[in-house]
């Protein structure tokens, strides 16, 4: 008995001892060098919305778990939940809530128009998730904000634009669709059948549209809607087989005249290849949000083999309403990009930083007595926008100093003598 005691707790000792420490599932750490490239599209892309006017916000990572469901948009399934003893309380999974939240509760009397953007980390448990599926990603994105109408629709896709290209990405497509026109023709089907006939379509599903019980007529319809995406040309053609009553005809007319906008306007002052702007019509696109009202697109990447979605956006012109205590409607539109996709587009093309930045000059005491010296000269030139100055912590030879400086880039060394004077050493390229 005393032996079978004593190899059990060497066992335990073994694992412990053994023990790896790791992230939890589904998290995921940024290197020094994964930070870098984050940095580099965060900050072209913070450019950007400060040329055009944007603020950035910042709202609490936790939310209320009614914000985060306000207007169907987010599931409780997707929400990673936090348990408290008062109410329930849940991660982000996105960003539009949260805005529109805090716009309503926080911003009622400020001015309108609000153009804000944001750099965020969000919690999703999509439906798919494994025991090892991502949870955590990062967001950067814009919500405008008591402005409706064909003008701010332009604006914020022509912003869209403006960032792709700002970061080099300009092998893109937009896929715009038009919510109202889209649930307007569902609208034609029978209530037994429309959720069939809409998941069918957003999942593209020909088979599921032929072999429902429908009428000719009906399944004609379907699969006309289903083929509603291509160049807009083709697509105002295929339309036209359609009846379509006053208010489909006037948002058709809107979409109509979004698109010449976004033509007149895009690539204005740059040297764009094509002088149209990059859009495939698709009013058969259906979002999982009930809350969008207008346009909807999705921005598609195409410097990789597999093409990948980069952002998505829409018109949600009664989701603040939810939010507010009269009901109050403010109109609203945005788009968010996918930090990570991004950072994979732009690895995939060769624009990102493949290392970290470089110390400018490392500091090196000859001697104790020089240490103080040393700390005041690397002090003084920090004070130098822009320059970064590392100390040597001692303990390590002329050689062995000089060998990580090579490794880690530094191309000077400023050895501080007693006194206090420096003799700056150059590392050439070869050393």
């Amino acid at each position: 008995m005393g032996e079978c005691l004593a190899v059990y707790l060497e066992a335990r000792k073994n694992k412990q001892t053994s023990m790896v420490y790791q992230s939890p599932a589904g998290a995921r750490d940024l290197l020094p060098l994964d930070v870098a490239q984050k940095h580099w599209v965060e900050e072209r892309l913070q450019q950007v919305f400060h040329r055009w006017g944007y603020h950035r916000i910042i709202t609490s990572t936790l939310e209320r778990l009614d914000t985060l469901m306000a207007g169907g948009a987010i599931q409780r399934s997707a929400v990673i939940q936090v348990q408290d003893s008062e109410e329930e309380l849940g991660l982000r999974p996105e960003l539009t809530a949260s805005i529109a939240r805090t716009a309503v509760t926080r911003m009622a009397g400020t001015t309108f128009p609000q153009r804000l953007y944001y750099n965020a980390n969000v919690f999703c448990r999509t439906p798919d998730s494994s025991h090892n599926r991502q949870l955590e990603f990062y967001q950067t994105g814009v919500e405008l904000l008591g402005s409706e109408g064909l003008l701010a629709d332009a604006e914020v896709l022509l912003l869209l634009a403006e960032c792709l290209n700002e970061l080099g990405l300009h092998h893109w497509q937009l896929i715009l669709g038009e919510a109202e026109i889209t649930q307007s023709l569902l609208s034609s089907f029978p209530t037994t059948w429309r959720d069939r006939i809409r998941q069918a379509i957003a999942q593209l599903d020909r088979v599921t549209l032929e072999t429902l019980p429908l009428s000719e007529d009906l399944r004609a319809r379907a699969l006309l809607m289903l083929d509603l995406r291509g160049h807009p040309a083709d697509v105002w053609q295929k339309v036209t087989k359609l009846s379509l009553d006053a208010p489909q005809q006037a948002a058709l007319h809107r979409l109509k005249s979004l698109i010449e906008i976004l033509d007149r306007c895009f690539g204005v002052d740059s040297s764009q290849s094509s002088p149209n702007f990059p859009v495939i019509l698709d009013l058969s696109m259906i979002r999982t949000f009930d809350y969008y009202t207008g346009i909807v697109f999705e921005v598609i990447g195409n410097t990789t083999v597999q093409p990948q979605i980069l952002g998505q956006g829409g018109r949600y012109d009664r989701l603040l309403g939810l939010y507010h205590p009269q009901g109050k409607t403010i109109p609203g539109i945005g788009f968010v990009l996918n930090t990570e996709d991004l950072q994979q587009a732009l690895l995939s093309a060769n624009r990102l930083p493949q290392a970290t930045p470089a110390s400018d000059l490392l500091v090196v005491a000859r001697s104790p007595a020089a240490y103080a010296a040393a700390f005041a000269y690397a002090e003084k030139l920090r004070r130098t926008p822009a320059i970064r100055v590392e100390m040597d912590l001692g303990d390590r030879t002329s050689e062995e100093i000089r060998t990580y400086a090579r490794q880690r880039r530094i191309q000077q060394i400023a050895w501080l003598k007693d006194d206090g004077s420096a003799e700056v050493e150059g590392l050439g390229a070869g050393g």
